[in-house]
């Protein structure tokens, strides 16, 4: 598929999108084979916790890789990754985040946890052309969502999640925000996180079922996360988190490649790019 356009072939009508009828249709918008190489790299530089070398490394990689990229000042030193991709209504805004930092654990490579979501939210900005998507699209990269090092679970909320704090307050006038986590794992499911925005969710069910995904999205109500949309979702945003929190080796060391998978990219890839058209 050709870098940077979201290619004609199995593209779905106005009139499939309107009638919100379950349209198993064949699409092939989403490169995935590109979206795991880079999750691949991201493996490779190894343990990434916010601060590091090897997540300045990454961050400067998803700035010069994104359109419009830039750096976001976060406490601390550290730092988000934007890159703006404009819509075609004008003042409309909407925020595509992943967190790309890795928990602090000694060997912790974070192929499902940072590097699938992450490698997933840069091919989104890659391929989405200009005035393509309804809104203007955000792709925020956060950094520090993983509390440091010592954190108690009880303070994870109070001293976690630092990018997305720095980016809720400034892209607090948002119409939505759509955040992705551990979205890789081989044994794929994203029942409705049970803190998302249920309007929003129900639109990411509705793309899912137009692109042939439904089986993904089972109409089952998770566990409620406390992830990077709780601070939009403070700040008055409709926000919603598509995560499959069933994942064996969540903050453990065998979250490594043998676990994640390109298909699994492509399953949120191309349900992403279906909703992002309209949302």
């Amino acid at each position: 598929m050709a870098a940077g356009a979201l290619v004609a072939a199995g593209r779905l009508t106005d009139s499939d999108r309107s009638s919100g009828s379950p349209v198993a249709a064949t699409v092939d918008r989403f490169d995935e084979r590109r979206a795991f190489e880079f999750l691949e790299w991201q493996v490779r530089l190894g343990p990434r916790p916010a601060g590091s070398a090897t997540a300045r490394k990454l961050a400067a990689r998803l700035r010069s890789t994104i359109p419009a990229g830039r750096y976001q000042a976060v406490t601390g030193g550290l730092r988000n990754v934007i890159g703006t991709v404009p819509g075609r209504q004008p003042g409309r805004v909407v925020v595509v985040g992943s967190h790309y930092d890795t928990k602090e654990i000694p060997g912790f490579v974070g192929a499902n946890d940072g590097a699938s979501s992450t490698a997933v939210v840069r091919e989104l900005a890659r391929t989405i052309e200009p005035g393509e998507a309804r809104s203007t699209l955000v792709f925020a990269f956060f950094d520090g969502e993983e509390s440091p090092r010592g954190t108690p679970s009880n303070r994870f909320e109070e001293r976690g999640l630092r990018g997305s704090k720095v980016a809720s307050r400034v892209f607090r006038d948002a119409s939505a925000m759509v955040l992705l986590d551990l979205v890789g794992d081989k044994d794929l499911s994203f029942p409705q996180e049970a803190g998302s925005d249920q309007a929003l969710f129900e639109r990411i069910r509705a793309a899912a079922r137009r692109v042939g995904k439904a089986d993904y999205f089972p109409a089952l109500a998770g566990p409620q996360v406390l992830d990077d949309h709780i601070p939009f979702q403070k700040e008055g945003v409709p926000a919603a988190v598509v995560i499959d929190f069933e994942f064996a080796c969540w903050h453990r060391r065998c979250d490594n490649l043998q676990g994640v998978s390109a298909e699994s990219l492509d399953v949120i890839g191309e349900t992403m790019l279906e909703l992002l058209r309209e949302l």
